[in-house]
């Protein structure tokens, strides 16, 4: 199962159709949940509701802007290895001020798409589109360019 924690809810209806667009093709592939949150104006809340939705043994991804950036062929890998290990991965986009130390700590792997900050809402498409991107990687099937 694949399991994106975000916070805050989506106002503009392009990214909502972005959003299910993606969830939708990425269900053909693997399970997948979106879970929002409400955005708090103090980390350690946030980080309190975000906890309650991780278990023991998701493997956590974190998107930080201090995290590693990889090519999308080695995000595919790693989506892949992990799942030879752990049957969930729990993807945490944080809010505007970013993650607790607490989600960092339990955080198995901190990837950055980029320097950039992106918008949450259009991030999320990002995310999910490269999600799906992987699985067309993983599965050897034409749309990675």
């Amino acid at each position: 199962m694949i399991k994106i924690i975000c916070l805050g809810k989506l106002k503009e209806e392009y990214l909502t159709e972005l959003t299910n667009d993606y969830l939708k093709r990425i269900s053909k592939y693997h399970k997948i949940e979106l879970i929002e949150l409400k955005d708090e104006e103090n980390l350690s809340n946030e980080a309190k509701n975000i906890m309650k939705n991780i278990k023991e043994k998701d493997y956590v991804i974190t998107l930080e802007i201090e995290g590693k950036e990889i090519k999308s062929e080695d995000f595919a890998k790693l989506i892949d290895n992990t799942f030879n290990t752990s049957s969930t991965i729990t993807f945490v986009i944080g809010s505007s001020t970013g993650l607790d130390d607490t989600i960092k700590k339990r955080s198995n792997y901190a990837l950055s798409f980029s320097k950039f900050t992106f918008p949450h809402g259009l991030f999320r498409g990002i995310l999910l589109e490269q999600i799906y991107r992987a699985f067309k990687i993983n599965n050897n099937e034409n749309y990675h360019k």
